[in-house]
């Protein structure tokens, strides 16, 4: 099932989607499978799958830590997918984010058909350009999955126009210059670049702006899915969720129920946004 599906019934519901973050194999795979599904139950329509890997250059320490605490424990791209599986199997649409080289490494259109066939909608790919990346787009129009590319407040319109024009699903908003990590304000850089992202959109494609902003609480979600706050179509959460993992790495029930917790605040303010 694509991404756009999720957004065109948040869209029906007249509110943004949430988009929720976790890092597969954390603290195990079967405990990262737990997890991923109280992001489902308790509010996200859209759930992004974290390929660990041994050097994300994109992430701050929060999900750099259990992305190592995962590779650490043995996780491999086929528990990435036994992941994919179990949570696509809830119905909600499941993207994998990953850095290419596991991907390449793996092979392209193995990996863009097993995925297809763990029932995930696509690839969110943060060090991946579209003018660097015809084997991938080819591999996912064989199989009718999501290409979610990345744009910033750096970009240029050309390179924004680019970049929507090769997305489908979504096109992922990073409002912040920097690695992740939850934060305290939102940026000012946010409004700027989701007013870009859909004025440079390919014309009548209406091609949702999901923004990742470090959003930690409810009132922060809440003013990037206001409709005369920032206006994004999509607000995605992932470094708060997994803080919340690593903060309760001693009781894994509490860690799931301070999970479910935050993802309910976060998902209450997406919908009065």
């Amino acid at each position: 099932m694509s991404s756009t599906t999720a957004f065109e019934k948040a869209r029906a519901d007249d509110r943004a989607a949430l988009v929720g973050y976790l890092p597969a194999g954390y603290p195990d795979v079967a405990g990262g499978i737990d997890a991923l599904r109280v992001l489902v139950d308790a509010g996200c329509d859209i759930i992004e799958i974290g390929l660990p890997y041994s050097d994300p250059v994109m992430d701050g320490p929060t999900i750099q830590a259990a992305a190592q605490a995962a590779l650490e424990g043995g996780v491999r791209t086929s528990d990435v997918l036994r992941t994919v599986e179990a949570v696509a199997a809830t119905g909600t649409p499941t993207l994998v984010m990953t850095y290419w080289n596991p991907v390449e490494r793996y092979g392209v259109p193995r990996f863009a058909a097993d995925l297809a066939n763990a029932g995930g909608s696509g690839l969110i790919t943060p060090d991946l350009t579209p003018d660097s990346a015809p084997e991938w787009i080819a591999a996912a129009d064989e199989h009718g999955l999501d290409k979610v590319f990345l744009v910033a407040p750096s970009s240029t319109d050309e390179r924004i126009a680019m970049t929507t024009a090769a997305c489908r699903g979504f096109v992922y908003a990073t409002a912040v210059m920097g690695v992740t990590g939850a934060r305290a304000t939102t940026s000012d850089l946010a409004g700027p670049l989701v007013a870009r992202a859909k004025r440079l959109r390919p014309a009548g494609a209406d091609l949702p702006v999901g923004v990742g902003l470090g959003v930690s609480n409810g009132d922060q979600a809440a003013e990037i899915a206001a409709k005369d706050g920032i206006g994004a179509d999509g607000v995605i959460v992932g470094s708060a969720f997994v803080r919340t993992l690593l903060d309760h790495a001693d009781d894994r029930a509490a860690g799931l129920r301070a999970l479910r917790a935050l993802t309910e605040d976060i998902a209450a303010g997406v919908r009065r946004g």
